[in-house]
């Protein structure tokens, strides 16, 4: 997917507020792009461009070289809120969308849909309702169906957002398993630096609104990943430099009156500064 110089704005005359401006990257096919940017800069925004629900003013997102014009099944949107389906079962939600497009026959996406439930540990829940499952076994259920329809590029927007710390960092671990597994052309939106650079191939941190990219960070970390990665000198360092430009954005905001956006990246940039402690170790 290449993004190319778009720009997004609502509203008119003096009211007119310029959302993105000016933002271009890409994603390599196979790899996990980590999208990361001050809260309220516009991620949602540009995550629904993306998919083809809003249209741009200016610039061009094209998959291919063949230009989006609207949502398709070549994208697919895990979003930050369960969008299960909550008449169907475990099963049926995954199967549902292969299934209306007749690309199999029901025996061999169950066959299929099984394969995966049972990698994120649902098989046996693969007869209950959304109801009955718990938050972290809903966002399994919706990478599973994701994945069983084989996009051309998967986005996730914040999809761990307000899950507990312990489920958070399991989803995490079934995540990066299921993309090193598959090797699916990935997007992954969060405001969570760590998670980002933990997931990541590479980082495309977004600047305060109106957002464009100020800057792409390569994330030459080995894989498979574990968290005993994060207490490793390389991952100190892309933390380090990643911080540097969030915060430098964050003041901006805050400058410009929007001081609740930038909480969270001067409470981490001031444990990076002096010490911090991260999975039971001191940073230096």
């Amino acid at each position: 997917m290449d993004v190319q110089s778009i720009s997004k704005s609502y509203g008119v005359g003096p009211l007119r507020q310029v959302v993105i401006e000016d933002c271009s990257f890409s994603l390599e096919a196979g790899k996990l792009t980590v999208l990361i940017g001050p809260s309220g800069c516009g991620k949602t925004i540009l995550i629904n461009i993306l998919a083809g629900y809003e249209n741009v003013d200016a610039g061009s997102v094209s998959i291919d070289g063949e230009p989006v014009k609207g949502p398709g099944w070549d994208r697919l949107v895990v979003f930050q809120e369960t969008a299960l389906f909550p008449w169907m079962t475990t099963l049926e939600n995954v199967i549902y969308g292969p299934l209306v497009r007749r690309e199999k026959n029901r025996k061999e996406l169950t066959e299929e849909a099984m394969a995966l439930l049972k990698k994120v540990g649902l098989a046996d829940f693969k007869d209950k309702y959304p109801t009955q499952l718990s938050g972290g076994m809903q966002r399994r259920a919706e990478l599973v169906r994701a994945l069983i329809n084989t996009p051309k590029v998967m986005i996730m927007d914040e999809p761990f957002r307000g899950l507990d710390a312990m489920t958070r960092e399991l989803m995490q671990e079934y995540y990066v398993r299921l993309f090193e597994e598959h090797r699916l052309t990935n997007l992954f939106v969060t405001s969570e630096l760590e998670e980002a650079i933990f997931l990541g191939d590479r980082l495309v941190i977004l600047s305060n609104r109106p957002a464009k990219v100020r800057k792409v960070i390569d994330i030459d970390l080995p894989r498979p990943r574990g968290f005993q990665m994060l207490a490793s000198k390389e991952y100190l360092d892309y933390k380090r430099e990643a911080l540097e430009i969030l915060h430098e954005e964050a003041m901006k905001a805050f400058a410009s009156g929007s001081k609740a956006v930038v909480a969270d990246f001067i409470e981490a940039y001031s444990e990076m500064k002096g010490k911090s402690v991260v999975h039971g170790k001191d940073i230096p």
